[in-house]
This record gives structure tokens, C-alpha cells and sequence, in this order.
């Protein structure tokens, strides 16, 4: 028997009663789920609960599940969402410009819109901190990579690290195609 989730309470991190109210209940009715980040973002869901139920998640497409979000079954159960870790690509420079002419500047500048504008049409999420770009493996990764290799862009690297969901929040860039 699959237990339905689609009454969504809140998230531990920001409503301690809510926090305070799993700690209270049983384990026979609190059940727990890892979802990768690609099935956050669904809007109907099928998992796996540590205790073995199967769950079914139902929520809008609009908003992506966190670690830490709570929901109540029909049975009157609560569900605990956790977000497994996930490996992502990490762009950077391992070189400085060394040439500070007008033109060597202009042509990164060009690169590097031009690769942020490719990056948002593939609509391939990214995150950019410390001077990094890191990108959720959304597809193929030689895919990904054979496309920003393309570039040739004089001194970026392409490496992988693992990061959990708590570090980040990958944006996405939408936008509407016009059909006319």
C-alpha cells in the first residue's frame, strides 16, 4: 500500500513546533525519504521510506522540495524529506589574465557571456560563488562538458565535487518560448 503525501506543513528548519512535533511522534508514524535533487523538482513523486513504504508525494511543480520538509500523509502520517548529496560540475580560472589589453579583457568578457548564455539555454542550473560557477549535472556530463569545452575559453577548468543540499540552491533559468 502506497502512502499519499500532499498536504505540505512547513520545513524543520524554519518551524520549531514542527520540529519539536516529529521529535515527538513514533517511528510507525513518521516516515523518512532521500530524494535526489532531480526528484525535487517533479511535481508527482515515488519513493521509498527507510521503514520499506512505498510514498507518493503529490505537490506543484513551481517549487522545488528542501531538506527538512514536512508532510502528512492521508493516513495521518508524517513524511520527512532529505535531499541526498550530488556531485556537480565546478568551473574555474586557473589563470589570470596576465594581458590587461582592451581587447583580451573584451574577449573573456564575450566568452564568458556568451558560455552563461549557452549554460541558460540548455537551461542547465548553476550556482556562481567565489568566483566559481557550479553546475547541476542535469544530463550527460560529457554532454555538458564537450559543450563548455567548445569554448575554448583560455584558463577554465572543469573539475566535479560533491555538495549537499544544504550548500546550495541551484537556479534555474525559465523562460517562454513564443510560438508565433
Amino acid at each position: 500500500m502506497i502512502e499519499l503525501a500532499e498536504t505540505y506543513l512547513g520545513n524543520l528548519t524554519e518551524n520549531a513546533s514542527l520540529s519539536q512535533r516529529i521529535e515527538k511522534v513514533s517511528k510507525q508514524h513518521c516516515l523518512e525519504v532521500y530524494l535526489s535533487q532531480a526528484d525535487s523538482r517533479k511535481g508527482r513523486i515515488h519513493a521509498r521510506a527507510i521503514s520499506g513504504v512505498d510514498v507518493g508525494i503529490v505537490k506543484n511543480r513551481d517549487w522545488l522540495l528542501r531538506e527538512g520538509d514536512i508532510f502528512e500523509t492521508q493516513n495521518g502520517k508524517l513524511l520527512l524529506i532529505h535531499l541526498q548529496e550530488q556531485k556537480v560540475m565546478v568551473l574555474s580560472f586557473t589563470e589570470l589574465i596576465n594581458d590587461s589589453s582592451l581587447k583580451t579583457l573584451r574577449d573573456r568578457a564575450i566568452d564568458l557571456v556568451h558560455l552563461g548564455h549557452v549554460l541558460g539555454n540548455h537551461h542547465w542550473p548553476i550556482i556562481i560563488e567565489d568566483g566559481k560557477i557550479y553546475v547541476e549535472l542535469v544530463i550527460d556530463t560529457e554532454v555538458i562538458e564537450a559543450t563548455i569545452r567548445n569554448f575554448s575559453i583560455p584558463g577554465l577548468q572543469i573539475d566535479y565535487e560533491w555538495r549537499s543540499p544544504r550548500e546550495h540552491t541551484f537556479l534555474e533559468h525559465t523562460h517562454h518560448h513564443n510560438n508565433s
